[in-house]
């Protein structure tokens, strides 16, 4: 399938490119307007609605965790020392602790190498994905590249499709929006001598393949691959949205230009607790069971959507969240809100619009609850 290159909005920034990659959707026609790369999904989930916008998992925090937290109170007086979270997350994966970077969280992690990487000649992001990637870029005044994966392939990456002089490639496993998991072979081939590649997996956690203890298809432990760097994030499983934590992994001097840009202090001493705490062997046996139980939950969610009329599941998701196509999306979701229920809205993700829509899995209840009112306003 032959790649089509648009042009961009003349006040969109920082010049964009786009690689239309199928013959689904229609470029956007230069001076169309660009989505919203701020907009995500806490705009949306405001006091009072049932929040199926945010990938967060909310449930009761484990002692394991809270204590370590709380004791980090009492030590609010020193200034953080992020050695020993370091280590224990380096331990997780198998690496040194120079090829760890304590993050504010991943989108921190983003700017940073927006940052460090300023001298790239060609940055390019795979879209659909999380906006942040992109927005860390444009902040820098890096000119962008769209990669625009094809709905009618399920939004499959093929890595040919990746212009071979791109020397900076962001793309997310699995991706957000479109809980899409790309094979880790295929990330694998992205990889090169004279590229960067970055890739987000803060939802890896959230994935499982039968047979298997780990986490489906991560990169987080490949030592091997040049200029990988990966995304991490303690957000989603652990409901850590509010403490801000994550953490880069990758080559020991790209991630010291990285810190070189790093505010000091920027890790809070409870964030590194939590970065502490979850690295554990007891954290991340927990995580593979939240995961499993969270397959179930998004099997059930699947199923019932699937017998929506006129709604399309995209492809075979693996994370969190689900992407949904549905004519009038933009209608149906102001209905949703009026009868109690937040989703997140598509239109702001490259490559997208305003026929997607992107809900979160939650319980079997509150599923049903979801779909019994998605159906009426679908039959009204």
């Amino acid at each position: 399938m032959r790649a089509q290159l648009t042009g961009t909005a003349p006040d969109a920034g920082p010049a964009v490119r786009q690689l239309q990659l199928g013959a689904s959707d229609a470029a956007p026609r230069p001076g169309a307007d660009e989505p919203d790369l701020g907009h995500h999904g806490d705009v949306e989930a405001t006091p009072g609605l049932v929040d199926l916008a945010v990938n967060v998992r909310r449930a009761p925090m484990p002692d394991w965790l809270a204590d370590p937290l709380v004791a980090a109170l009492g030590r609010l007086a020193a200034y953080p020392d992020p050695g020993p979270a370091r280590a224990a997350v380096a331990h997780r994966h198998g690496r040194p602790p120079e090829e760890v970077l304590l993050t504010a969280g991943a989108a921190e992690g983003f700017v940073l190498l927006a940052r460090a990487l300023r001298g790239a000649r060609r940055p390019v992001v795979v879209h659909p994905q999380f906006t942040e990637p992109e927005a860390a870029l444009r902040a820098a005044g890096h000119p962008v590249e769209r990669v625009l994966l094809d709905p009618a392939e399920d939004f499959r990456l093929d890595p040919a499709r990746v212009p071979a002089d791109a020397d900076l490639v962001m793309i997310g496993n699995p991706t957000n929006p479109t809980s899409v998991l790309h094979p880790a072979e295929a990330l694998a081939a992205l990889a090169h001598p004279g590229r960067v590649l970055v890739v987000d997996e803060a939802f890896a956690d959230t994935t499982l393949a039968p047979g298997l203890d780990g986490e489906p298809e991560s990169l987080a432990a490949r030592r091997d691959l040049p200029g990988l760097v990966v995304v991490r994030s303690l957000t989603k499983t652990w409901g850590l949205a509010g403490l801000r934590v994550g953490y880069l992994l990758g080559d020991a001097e790209l991630l010291a230009r990285c810190a070189a840009a790093q505010p000091l202090w920027a890790v809070s001493t409870p964030a590194l607790a939590a970065a502490t705490a979850c690295a554990a062997p007891a954290a991340v046996a927990a995580e593979r069971a939240i995961a499993a139980g969270l397959a179930a939950d998004r099997e059930h969610l699947v199923a019932r959507l699937f017998a929506l009329p006129g709604v399309r599941v995209a492809g075979r998701p693996a994370s969190a969240f689900v992407l949904v196509h549905l004519p009038g999306a933009a209608g149906v979701r102001e209905r949703l809100r009026e009868r109690g229920w937040a989703v997140r809205r598509g239109d702001t993700f490259p490559g997208l619009g305003p026929d997607w829509l992107r809900i979160a899995v939650r319980d079997p209840a509150t599923t049903d609850a979801f779909t019994d009112v998605l159906a009426e306003i679908l039959e009204a």
